[in-house]
């Protein structure tokens, strides 16, 4: 009878810290921020292609995507978070995100002091699964949970274990530079644009030669690395979402399936189904 009445409780737990759609995570989100408590957590969901408004929490906050693919905006770069990844956001970074897919997340939000070891900028990790095991506990968790108590001490081995993950770089960096923003989010936007370092340097009124310079002292990189990064971030999204391999390539900007695939190999390690495959696993694993 007690594990029965066990799981009945921790079913309702779960429940009331799911929420669904934009709308209303936002609005639980909110409220997560003023509780008595160093961590507070939820599960949210969110229909395909949904966006959030652009917003920042007063609490840092840890993202694990469980289903589908969220691709995040902040300020200075942009995201994309498959399956078995996580993204942690410090307190005050605005950020806006998308879904790719049906996407089910799990989120704590941690007041700013606990994690002082923890960068001050984004960070992409792929969770382990002791991770993805104790993100699952923190959401069943009643809001006023014992701090001193097991869920207390969960939630510190938790934390421990998110700053010790090595970091994933599934993303690119927006510079601060306002020419050179209003050029990446134009790319951002359109990662399909065949426009050259050349047709942007006209509508900036730059030489290409400071164009060039600009780029690789913002960003580290030219711009032609810099723009084939965000087709393979947008593909990855894409093909998170399930979207056909041929359909996604053509549609960022490649000549052909096979030219996509090459890069994509190239640059995760493997062909664009394979490196998903997992992802498919994972799903009916839970």
């Amino acid at each position: 009878m007690r594990v029965v009445a066990r799981r009945d409780v921790t079913g309702e737990l779960r429940a009331c810290n799911k929420q669904a759609g934009p709308a209303a995570a936002a609005n639980y989100a909110g409220h997560l921020q003023t509780i008595a408590r160093p961590v507070a957590a939820m599960t949210a969901t969110y229909p395909n292609e949904s966006t959030s408004t652009r917003h920042s929490h007063r609490r840092d906050q840890f993202i694990l995507q469980i289903t589908g693919v969220t691709a995040m905006m902040t300020e200075r770069g942009h995201f994309v978070v498959p399956p078995g990844h996580g993204l942690w956001i410090p307190a005050g970074v605005v950020h806006q995100s998308r879904a790719w897919g049906e996407v089910e997340a799990q989120t704590i939000y941690v007041t700013p002091d606990r994690l002082r070891k923890t960068s001050e900028t984004c960070r992409l990790i792929r969770a382990s699964s002791l991770v993805e095991a104790l993100m699952d506990e923190a959401v069943r968790m009643p809001q006023t949970y014992d701090q001193d108590g097991r869920d207390g001490k969960l939630l510190e081995l938790l934390l421990t274990e998110i700053a010790g993950m090595p970091e994933v770089t599934l993303h690119v960096e927006v510079p601060p530079d306002p020419r050179l923003a209003a050029i990446c989010k134009a790319v951002l936007g359109d990662p399909s644009s065949d426009l050259t370092l050349d047709d942007w340097a006209d509508r900036c009124r730059l030489s290409r030669r400071t164009l060039t310079r600009l780029f690789r002292r913002e960003t580290g990189q030219s711009f032609s690395v810099w723009r084939q990064r965000v087709r393979l971030l947008e593909a990855l999204a894409r093909l998170g979402a399930g979207e056909p391999v041929t359909c996604v390539a053509l549609d960022v900007g490649y000549d052909s399936p096979s030219a996509f695939a090459a890069m994509f190999k190239r640059e995760l390690g493997a062909a664009p189904r394979h490196y998903l495959r997992w992802t498919d696993q994972k799903v009916v694993l839970r």
